[in-house]
């Protein structure tokens, strides 16, 4: 799969995979009626903010990683290539 078309299928999955799964699920889930804060302290909002800015970097690093070096997209309709042992592949076998 030439790199263009790796890169534009992966920044297609990273918007509608994300977005599905921490949007649309929780709205079918909830319909966004927002409750209290869990026990009622607005700290566990704040953590929870923190951990998903945390995580931001290493999502972005393996998707571009899909695309960059292993010529494909984390959808299964256009695996990768070249197998990726870099970066949080070296540690994990699915980081995303």
């Amino acid at each position: 799969m030439p790199k263009t078309i790796a890169i534009l299928g992966s920044a297609l999955f990273f918007a509608v995979a994300p977005t599905t799964v921490a949007g649309l699920v929780p709205w079918w889930i909830t319909r966004w009626e927002f409750r209290p804060p869990f026990f009622d302290l607005d700290a566990t909002r704040a953590v929870g903010i923190l951990l998903i800015v945390a995580g931001l970097p290493g999502l972005v690093d393996s998707f571009a990683r899909f695309a960059l070096q292993g010529l494909g997209t984390p959808a299964p309709i256009a695996p990768t290539q070249n197998l990726v042992v870099t970066g949080l592949y070296r540690y994990v076998r699915n980081p995303i």
